[in-house]
């Protein structure tokens, strides 16, 4: 019996120093936010297996990475606030660009924009970006605010009437106080950093002025799928899932047409950085992926995958056409323009805002 187990222990031990030298990543991404062959062929090409979690909020992002030791090598944390946040609180690790020789692939106009919170670009690189609008069934809200009416402003939601017409067929509103609150006051005509009292009760009266006719106000992964069912005409979201959401309902076939608008009063821009915690397990793992991230033929099927755009120009010309040539995923100069970025308010303003969100939540 012992001479026919030597040889079954013999092939264990051996197999040993392999399992204990396995090289892995543990990566915290938002949902529905990646290419997954381009996970796969990761792992292919270096041998390091992608642990790969989920979240659907920026909240639930940094309370995981606030409790300290979350085990995570990448995140990807939006620039304002969480990202924003993070830098100064010194729980970003600051990155090697010599690991990271496809950092030269990066925008450096969309870095820029960056860098007024990450200055030098030291702790991250964007990965994807986008703007904050409405994702719309046109059909349904040209029947119920008439066929002349204007798709290209927040009207279509903020204005009480059209929310009371538009009741019926379904309006959603994402669970984001930092990517609603800056719109609404856009929309105002108002500072979107705007962060006095004055500012928060005009933006309190217009989205009290239409909660009664919000049916829910939900993370905006749900949303998405509320958008390609129909069961929502008016969603106020990221552009990106607006555009998911297009994609699924026309793979159903069940006659449900999906428009964005970008707000022509000026549409909050957004990035989304991929970057290292400061405790991470595996940084060197975690550098070697945000490299194989920035290779325009990476990036370039991420985007065509998920309908957001990336920050590599070189990837363009290897995107899908029909994501490439869509002016919802890569906006015009002209539409860029009006753009804004949201900063972080000042922790009272924080707090104030905080309890204007809950109250919108509560309808009172």
């Amino acid at each position: 019996m012992l001479r026919r187990l030597l040889p079954l222990l013999a092939l264990l031990l051996s197999a040993l120093p392999a399992a204990a030298q396995e090289r892995v990543l543990n990566v915290y991404n938002w949902s529905d936010y990646i290419d997954p062959y381009a996970v796969a062929r990761f792992t292919r090409e270096t041998g390091i297996r992608v642990r790969y979690d989920v979240y659907d909020s920026l909240e639930t992002l940094e309370g995981k990475l606030s409790a300290g030791r979350s085990g995570y090598d990448i995140v990807v944390p939006t620039s304002e606030p969480t990202f924003a946040r993070l830098v100064r609180a010194g729980a970003l690790r600051p990155l090697d660009r010599a690991a990271i020789p496809n950092w030269r692939n990066l925008d450096p106009v969309l870095m820029e924009r960056v860098a007024a919170i990450d200055p030098g670009n030291r702790h991250g690189a964007i990965y994807l970006w986008g703007t904050v609008g409405l994702g719309i069934r046109t059909d349904r809200v040209r029947a119920a605010l008439g066929p002349d009416v204007a798709l290209d402003s927040l009207d279509i939601l903020l204005k009480p009437e059209n929310a009371a017409r538009l009741a019926r067929c379904g309006i959603m509103v994402m669970d984001s106080p930092t990517d609603v609150l800056p719109s609404v006051l856009r929309w105002l005509g108002r500072d979107p950093n705007g962060s006095t009292a004055e500012d928060y009760r005009a933006a309190e009266q217009a989205l009290m002025g239409i909660r009664r006719h919000v049916r829910t106000i939900i993370a905006s992964g749900s949303i998405l799928d509320a958008l390609a069912t129909g069961e929502a005409c008016v969603a106020l979201t990221y552009s990106g899932d607006v555009i998911q959401a297009q994609a699924r309902a026309r793979e159903a076939s069940r006659g449900v047409e999906i428009g964005y608008v970008m707000p022509r009063e000026g549409a909050q821009l957004w990035f989304d950085m991929l970057a290292i915690p400061a405790d991470a397990p595996n940084p060197e793992a975690a550098q070697a992926f945000i490299d194989f991230l920035l290779r325009p033929d990476v990036m370039a099927g991420i985007t065509s995958h998920v309908r957001y755009p990336n920050a590599v120009p070189a990837s363009r010309p290897l995107v899908a056409e029909a994501v490439r040539s869509d002016p919802n995923v890569f906006p015009s100069a002209e539409a860029l323009s009006r753009t804004f970025v949201a900063g972080t308010p000042p922790r009272d303003a924080e707090r104030a805002r905080t309890r204007l969100w809950s109250r919108f939540k509560a309808g009172r």
